[in-house]
């Protein structure tokens, strides 16, 4: 049996965790590394990465083609199944994603795998990214990883999600989360999406605030106490969005972790965001800092 794990691991607690004399129980690490507007990171998993980790792609394996339901839209289950399989990834694997560094890019894959059906516990992001397991001076390695191909079934629906009407009523009837920074949720800056601004009526609570001054995610009372300010206590419903749906998901992880929601009740994440809601011009778009 698999002990769970955190939905958050230090670096020491993957290295252990790898070290298990058992191949079996060691979990299977994904690096998602990825950047909004470039360049492309496989390069640098090539260059080196964690022994044994396998490359996903944020944009080919974690989200299906743009279009109208956003940048990065949910993966089809063939899509998302072809990927985890061939990342090695076997029905009951613990599961480890990591980034460059914030872990707001590998709470895409946290929460994928959530939605794909494994439980609470079986799958993590690594706390600090990969510059912290770097820091930590535990090993990388330029070799490339060939993992046996895993038996995964991805059975879709295991985390709640909303579309824009369901996003657009959350946010006048409940709290609905902007994870996007500050300047591109008041409309002054927007380097990728049809037009700037926000779902009106929604509040910002930019993803990377999860993070302390050492880049490693706030302690849960910190969380918890973050995000309670940004919800106003959080007792009614809470759902959150961000550019293309991905960074959003680090606040589904942030609510868990800090026990602000259970794990059994996340909050729901609009996956198709601000690139599916400012692609129709029949969407009402707000500027400034005032929900």
């Amino acid at each position: 049996m698999f002990a769970p794990m955190d939905p958050l691991l230090a670096p020491s607690r993957l290295a252990e965790l790898l070290d298990d004399p058992d191949p079996a129980r060691r979990p299977v690490v994904l690096d998602v590394r990825w950047r909004l507007t470039g360049p492309p990171a496989r390069p640098d998993h090539d260059a080196a990465h964690i022994p044994g980790a396998v490359f996903l792609d944020m944009d080919t394996d974690l989200a299906d083609p743009p279009g109208p339901a956003g940048r990065h839209p949910l993966p089809s289950v063939e899509r998302l199944q072809a990927a985890l399989r061939g990342a090695g990834v076997r029905d009951g694997s613990l599961v480890v994603a990591h980034d460059d560094a914030q872990g707001v890019q590998a709470a895409r894959a946290w929460w994928l795998l959530r939605w794909a059906g494994f439980a609470a516990g079986r799958v993590a992001v690594l706390d600090g990214g990969f510059r912290a397991w770097v820091e930590a001076g535990l090993p990388t390695t330029a070799e490339p990883s060939r993992p046996a191909p895993g038996d995964v079934t991805v059975r879709p629906g295991g985390m709640p999600v909303l579309d824009a009407d369901e996003a657009a009523a959350l946010a006048r009837t409940g709290v609905l989360l902007d994870a996007r920074a500050p300047e591109r949720y008041r409309g002054e800056h927007e380097p990728v999406d049809p037009k700037a601004g926000h779902i009106p009526g929604a509040r910002n609570a930019p993803a990377t605030d999860v993070l302390g001054d050492d880049g490693r995610w706030l302690p849960p009372v910190a969380l918890a106490e973050w995000l309670a300010g940004v919800a106003e206590a959080g007792e009614g419903e809470v759902g959150a969005y961000c550019g293309s749906g991905a960074t959003a998901a680090a606040l589904v992880l942030a609510a868990e972790h800090a026990g602000f929601r259970p794990a059994e009740r996340p909050i729901p994440l609009y996956v198709g965001s601000w690139s599916n809601w400012s692609a129709d011009p029949s969407r009402p778009v707000a500027t400034g800092a005032a929900p």
